[in-house]
């Protein structure tokens, strides 16, 4: 199975400052000097080969010596592999490639119907509505075999479920605005807007009433200004999870999947329709 590396590459913002700024890049491997690939918990040796005596030995039968520079960097990857055997285990099954894509698709669906599921039960209220976000998905789901890693690398940021509750006028105030804008993952409404404007909203079927009072899901990082959203604003009451990360969630659910014996798949359901959108997706 083909696997990309990530690369979280990290710059200071300003001489001293403490600030950071990340930036994620999908980098696929390129073994063709030496053969290596990326291993699995079960072929380091296969797949980056074998130090002997003074010569690093390479997949590919080629040689070099252990202080070359790919010596030096195959001895630093030897060395990880336990330290990542954990990673490398085999969690789940998928039946075909999931990719993300804007305004919708089955990854961010699948995603975002799982942070719903999960808060109504931690919340034992109902939630009509879930709220994400497509930057917190840094990775495609693969097809065949789903290692923990896969999991791990697709949702790596450190972001609390949470439970809100809002009248119908301010959930259509935040639908409006990413119709202005752009579309975030969305979970419980179908919705359809044009040239920037929301043309209509429901939710669990029926037109939203702007008075009656909604359960939101959504995650720490939107609450007050993450990807320009400030869903804590004007809501009647804020419930955040502090022991449940976004990654606890979804990984309950690939393991009870896969216990079940159920592959991981899903599909769009057409939630979120945008005609004449000429920004960038």
């Amino acid at each position: 199975m083909k696997r990309l590396f990530i690369i979280l590459v990290t710059t200071l913002c300003g001489v001293g400052a403490v600030g950071q700024e990340y930036e994620w890049r999908h980098v696929e491997m390129d073994g063709s000097r030496t053969g290596t690939a990326s291993p699995s918990k079960d072929n380091v040796a296969e797949a980056v080969g074998t130090f002997k005596g003074c010569k690093y030995v390479a997949p590919n039968g080629k040689t070099f010596k252990k202080r070359s520079t790919v010596g030096r960097t195959a001895r630093i990857v030897l060395d990880a592999q336990s330290a990542m055997a954990r990673v490398k285990d085999v969690i789940g099954y998928s039946t075909e490639a999931m990719e993300v894509a804007y305004p919708e698709s089955a990854l961010s669906d699948w995603f975002i119907d799982i942070i719903m599921a999960r808060t109504e039960e931690l919340m034992g209220k109902k939630v009509d509505i879930g709220i994400g976000n497509f930057g917190g998905i840094r990775i495609d789901m693969p097809q065949g075999d789903i290692i923990l890693d896969d999991m791990l690398s697709m949702f790596p940021f450190k972001n609390q479920l949470v439970y809100v509750e809002h009248k119908g006028k301010e959930i259509r105030k935040i639908l409006e605005q990413m119709a202005a804008g752009r579309f975030e993952v969305l979970g419980g409404v179908r919705v359809v807007a044009e040239d920037g404007k929301l043309v209509s909203a429901e939710i669990g079927g029926e037109p939203i009433d702007d008075e009656k009072v909604y359960g939101l899901a959504t995650i720490s990082f939107l609450l007050t200004g993450g990807d320009g959203l400030t869903l804590a604003d004007n809501a009647l009451s804020v419930t955040v999870f502090e022991n449940e990360d976004i990654i606890d969630a979804v990984l309950a659910h690939v393991n009870a999947e896969t216990a079940a014996g159920r592959p991981i798949e899903y599909k769009m359901d057409g939630r979120v329709t945008v005609k004449g959108d000429r920004r960038r997706k």
